[in-house]
């Protein structure tokens, strides 16, 4: 059974880093592209950025270009979020979710799920 498990997060104040993690365990990580999503207080889970099996190729939704960077380590089984220059709008808990579909930016292109970390960006 693949399981996801996120790490990282944390309160930070705008302007701020924070590095995510994601690593994947009871499967073959290279097969599967990851995605990052993130869910708001009273707000849907939106799609972040997502990087290819071979790493790559990357997809990054236009408000976090240029801050988010999303790389992957297949020998660790580990996905890496480095999060920079961070706002308040940042705010939310972080899934990571692996699959097959290239490119996904819906819940739907992923099979599996991570429980999720928290990220609070005060102003």
């Amino acid at each position: 059974q693949v399981q996801l498990v996120e790490s990282g997060g944390g309160l930070v104040q705008a302007g701020d880093s924070l590095r995510l993690s994601c690593v994947l365990s009871g499967g073959t990580f290279s097969n599967y592209n990851i995605g990052w999503f993130r869910q708001a207080p009273g707000k849907e889970r939106e799609f972040v950025t997502t990087i290819s099996w071979t790493g790559g190729s990357t997809y990054y939704v236009d408000s976090v270009k240029g801050r988010f960077t999303i790389s992957r380590d297949n020998a660790k089984n580990q996905v890496l979020l480095q999060m920079n220059s961070l706002k308040p709008q940042d705010t939310a808990v972080y899934y990571c979710a692996a699959g097959t579909t290239w490119i996904a930016t819906t819940q739907g292109g992923y099979d599996y799920w991570g429980q999720g970390t928290q990220v609070t960006v005060s102003s």
